[in-house]
């Protein structure tokens, strides 16, 4: 927040959506603004729909005199698109400003396809899912992807990524915002005229790495108490996302967390050009070769999953080899970071896996390191990289900062 004296807009909002001071005594106490400034500030939140007074009726003020109107943040003022890419499957959802999911849709889409064929696909599932959750275009407040590589978060651009063929450099930023113009603007979801023209005005779109995003996700909603919190996501690839003090960890570029390609002293070729990375060995993908070497159907993390649901012996020896793999890593990483929690998610994270996780990682590490350390299975399964998109959207558009320049644009 600014100085005491000079909060802006943008700080009152802030105060309000978490909690600290949801009265006009207490924004005048935390801010030491003057009544009538601080009334002026609200007034412009109030005439953008983000603010709204609560439902609990009047509490006692802290200065004193008349009970005071509770203010509330206006969660259904807006709505935010999210989706998430695996590399053969995707899911998208429409959200509240708070998380809920009002609607969602899961399908095969291959990310080597292309970011174009993906990025149009995803456009026009956003306006259909608009149109089953009854919102229009010119409701969507903005749209956040978790994309399987390393991103550049100020630009939105994916930076080397081993299994996104393609993708490197691409203007996914740009291209997801014509996608779902185009498909909203003569879709079923333009409707009116409104809700079309809207529909032609840029929406702003964010991109982040899919375990970052999970992590913030399964922090936010399951572990907010969690200083530090570490998510590993096994899938067809193996990558981490780490929320420190409630903030996504992502490193100087972005490439924090990329446990997948440390070396492990194996020989096995991985997708990224070089030998014994850990996702070459210990990967949903590495697992399934394993398998279909042996004779069993097996071709990406999903087939795996769906094996160790139905009880497969095999697969679930290789899972806990994978994961006996994986332990001996996070043991590092445990050792570095000192997480409160460590959440084991993605396609191999099951009984098997996480068996051989915790084999390892406690075998291996010290005992101070995991001495609070709890090792637990997603809580959100599926829909953790959704909700994790949809509240990078939120905080980022309702950051203080933020605020001023988006109430000006509403002429506010």
């Amino acid at each position: 927040m600014t100085g005491r004296g000079q909060a802006g807009a943008g700080d009152l909002l802030a105060l309000v959506r978490t909690g600290r001071a949801t009265t006009r005594g207490a924004l005048q106490q935390a801010t030491g603004l003057s009544r009538a400034t601080v009334g002026q500030r609200l007034d412009r939140l109030f005439r953008a729909g983000w603010l709204r007074e609560g439902a609990g009726g009047p509490v006692d003020s802290p200065l004193g005199g008349r009970p005071s109107i509770t203010l509330e943040f206006d969660d259904a003022h807006a709505v935010v698109l999210a989706a998430d890419l695996d590399t053969r499957h995707a899911r998208a959802a429409v959200l509240t400003l708070t998380g809920e999911i009002l609607a969602e849709h899961g399908g095969p889409l291959a990310v080597e396809d292309g970011p174009d064929v993906v990025l149009g696909e995803l456009g026009g599932w956003f306006a259909e899912l608009l149109v089953k959750a009854g919102h229009r275009p010119d409701e969507v407040c903005g749209i956040g992807l978790a994309v399987p590589g390393p991103v550049d978060t100020e630009t939105g651009l994916v930076v080397q990524p081993p299994i996104m063929p393609g993708w490197d450099g691409y203007d996914i930023r740009g291209r997801l915002a014509r996608a779902f113009r185009e498909r909203a603007d003569t879709g079923a979801c333009a409707g009116t005229e409104a809700g079309a023209g809207a529909a032609r005005a840029e929406v702003p779109v964010l991109v982040d790495n899919d375990a970052n995003l999970m992590a913030y996700g399964e922090q936010r909603t399951g572990y907010p108490d969690c200083s530090a919190f570490v998510l590993v996501k096994v899938s067809t690839g193996i990558g981490a996302g780490v929320v420190v003090g409630g903030s996504v960890y992502r490193g100087v570029d972005g490439g924090a967390g990329d446990i997948g390609h440390i070396r492990v002293g194996a020989d096995a070729p991985c997708r990224c050009g070089s030998h014994g990375c850990l996702a070459a060995v210990a990967s949903g993908g590495a697992v399934a070769r394993r398998l279909a070497e042996s004779g069993v159907p097996a071709a990406s993390g999903s087939d795996v999953r769906d094996l160790l649901a139905a009880g497969h012996p095999e697969a679930a020896a290789l899972a806990r080899e994978a994961g006996r793999k994986v332990g001996d890593v996070l043991a590092t990483v445990v050792t570095l970071l000192n997480p409160g929690v460590l959440m084991i998610a993605g396609d191999l994270a099951g009984t098997a896996f996480l068996t051989g996780v915790r084999e390892l990682l406690y075998q291996r590490a010290l005992p101070r390191s995991t001495a609070g350390l709890e090792v637990v299975t997603s809580r959100l399964g599926e829909r953790a990289g959704l909700v994790g998109a949809g509240a990078m959207v939120v905080e980022h558009l309702y950051a203080p900062e933020r605020v001023e320049e988006r109430l000006l644009a509403l002429g506010v």
